[in-house]
């Protein structure tokens, strides 16, 4: 879909961060030369076809004290389908994709910290009843960049550098949340709804006063928990065609190099998101780079662009071939319980 300047405009702000205010809208659209009506009537259209996936809360899973990990995974490939539909259905997963490599199947996911089964267990019992081959556990070690900022403008090249908006210094520990937190969160990470004053509406759904709300938000971003309140985009329809995953192999055993390295990596603008993760024998790649392009032509610009920068040289550009999920994680929601219920039996 072709998008005029006012669009290029008002998706680069929303991917930003929508403003808590009270009419949040009207704001956006004097900052892009918009009435409030036009503003909305653009957004409404982008979400109809399907450039705007969703508008909500960006949360860290890390400090809302839930496990999460990557996973890869090795299936039969006569099985891929079926294996990726098993693993699909636990409500954690986020995003299952199918790559090209011998561990064909990558998926993430996220567990609650009141689950009784936690990470591992949890993994295992996806890689016995998907009839996996192989699965690797690739949780973060180190978070040096995570925020897609997709440049619909179209000013930017390759190679750009650009500061992580998001790292691991802007994170929190984990701690328990209050019920009024929890609400926010279950609240907020909705797709918001397109009124004139959605957040003074959602204030009133949680029976709270507006400036206390806007309080827990502000409250939120400081501490890493939310990393904002945005829009995320289709990356095909918003133009960007093609994703890597870059996977390499740093050094073993030396924590300042890998951190060197990453902080190399997270400073390209095409890189989404950027990570150290453990290693195996038989998967040598501890950093992690996705990078987004509007060809694959670009996303190897770029990738080798990062190889130059770095020095590395064992690295692979990891593709997907298919995207069996892709959805938010939702955050307290009963589905995880109710998954651990019917799946419990499973590890006994």
């Amino acid at each position: 879909m072709s998008t005029d300047t006012h669009d290029a405009a008002l998706l680069g702000l929303l991917q930003e961060a929508v403003p808590f205010s009270t009419l949040p809208f009207a704001e956006l659209g004097e900052r892009c030369g918009l009435s409030e009506d036009a503003t909305l009537a653009r957004i409404k259209h982008l979400k109809a076809e399907r450039v705007i996936r969703q508008i909500s809360a960006i949360f860290d899973t890390r400090s809302l004290g839930y496990a999460s990990s990557l996973v890869a995974t090795k299936v039969a490939p006569e099985r891929v389908d079926e294996a990726a539909a098993i693993i699909s259905a636990h409500p954690g997963v986020s995003h299952n994709y199918l790559r090209n490599h011998e561990f064909n199947l990558w998926y993430t996911i996220a567990i609650p910290p009141t689950s009784r089964l936690g990470l591992e267990t949890t993994v295992e019992i996806l890689h016995c009843e998907s009839g996996s081959l192989s699965t690797r556990l690739l949780p973060t070690l180190k978070l040096h960049k995570i925020g897609v900022r997709f440049d619909v403008e179209g000013e930017t090249r390759p190679d750009d550098q650009v500061a992580p908006a998001y790292s691991e210094k802007n994170r929190s520990a984990a701690q328990t949340l209050t019920a009024s937190e929890i609400a926010f969160v279950r609240a907020m990470q909705r797709d918001l709804v397109l009124t004139p004053s959605p957040f003074v509406d959602l204030a009133a759904e949680l029976g709270l006063p507006f400036e206390e709300v806007r309080a827990m938000h502000e409250a939120f971003l400081a501490s890493g928990r939310m990393r904002r309140f945005a829009a995320v985009l289709h990356h095909r329809k918003a133009g960007f065609g093609a994703n890597a995953m870059g996977v390499w192999a740093g050094p073993q055993g030396d924590p300042a190099a890998l951190e060197r390295l990453g902080a190399v990596m997270a400073g390209f603008r095409a890189v989404s998101h950027c990570y150290e993760r453990p290693s195996y024998p038989d998967w040598p790649y501890n950093l992690f780079t996705m990078v987004h392009g509007k060809s694959e032509t670009d996303c190897e610009q770029t990738l080798a662009a990062i190889a130059e920068a770095t020095g590395l040289s064992q690295w692979q550009a990891l593709y997907s071939s298919k995207e069996y999920k892709k959805v938010r994680v939702r955050y307290f929601a009963d589905a995880d319980a109710a998954w651990e219920a019917a799946h419990r039996g499973s590890h006994q």
